[in-house]
């Protein structure tokens, strides 16, 4: 049985920092970006990026604007997975297990589960932040263990699935996503392309979407070539790509972040070539890793909560 947790502590911008150079740096190196060196798709280049400042991104002055709600953490039988999975639900400021909200769905990245599925953050502290010194609308942020399987279906195990199955279930029995209140989808890295691929299979379900940094493949030989467990097939590849498919999201608010000096830029152009001209696509200075993360974790929390909060 799930129980609360108390309250997380504040996090200082000074904490953030220190996360964001040391914990979540390690963790983005132990991800994707490791792969994407391991196999030479970029061979040396996040070394050079280091060393000549192109991964430096600014930290976002932000800071939660009071003490953070209470977290609720559990595990569930997942009959998609066939496994045990671990989430967190995340409450705002004023707000816990009684509460009717707004709910975001928060995808992790590879080699992430669903305790590391924010940089610097936890749940509660996500959407106790204020942004450009406004606070953020009240909305809870669920978190969710989902594998390394790219979020799409595989032989014996379905993240999708899962999500919607099961795990967004879950929430509207307690509250959370439950009409009135809508449902946003985030993601980092494969999770932002969980999120829009999410996004694209439930657009009746998903009132907006924020990817940040999405692991976007251009081809199923490119994703293979990578990360031979990202598709199970050539045929997964078409079904579940976020290019072909982006048209699903002509009346789902989207948000698309990613660094200039990101190696999956191309796959992030290429669907942003897609998107219908509502979607906000934003190239920055920054690369594939923790600092590009956390700078855009505010910005996309923000984007959600006007999106979700009813008018």
């Amino acid at each position: 049985m799930p129980s609360p947790q108390p309250p997380a502590r504040n996090v200082s911008r000074r904490l953030i920092i220190r996360l964001v150079l040391g914990t979540a740096g390690l963790a983005a190196v132990a991800g994707v970006g490791a792969e994407l060196v391991a196999s030479d798709v970029m061979p040396g280049k996040s070394v050079l990026d280091a060393i000549d400042g192109a991964c430096d991104v600014p930290v976002t002055d932000f800071a939660p604007y009071a003490a953070p709600g209470p977290e609720v953490s559990g595990t569930f039988y997942s009959a998609a997975r066939r496994r045990a999975v671990g989430y967190t639900i995340g409450y705002p400021p004023g707000h816990g297990p009684w509460s009717e909200l707004p709910l975001v769905v928060m995808l992790h990245g590879e080699g992430g589960n669903h305790a590391s599925a924010l940089v610097g953050l936890s749940p509660a502290q996500a959407v106790a932040l204020r942004v450009g010194g406004t606070r953020l609308a009240p909305m809870a942020l669920v978190t969710v263990d989902g594998g390394s399987g790219y979020w799409n279906a595989h032989p014996g195990d379905d993240p999708m699935g899962m999500l919607t199955g099961e795990l967004i279930p879950m929430c509207q029995r307690r509250g959370l996503g439950r009409s009135p209140h809508r449902i946003g989808a985030m993601g980092i890295s494969m999770g932002g392309y969980g999120a829009l691929l999410l996004a694209e299979k439930q657009p009746r379900l998903i009132s907006a979407v924020a990817a940040i940094s999405p692991a976007i493949w251009t081809s199923y030989t490119q994703a293979r070539s990578v990360n031979a467990g990202a598709y199970a097939t050539a045929a997964d590849f078409t079904a579940d790509d976020a290019v072909t498919h982006a048209s699903a999201l002509a009346r789902t608010p989207a948000r698309i972040a990613s660094g200039d000096d990101d190696p999956f830029r191309p796959g992030v152009q290429a669907l942003a070539r897609a998107l219908p001209d509502t979607a906000v696509v934003e190239f920055a200075k920054g690369c594939h890793n923790g600092s590009f993360f956390a700078a855009q974790e505010p910005p996309s929390l923000s984007f959600l909560a006007a999106h979700l909060t009813p008018r």
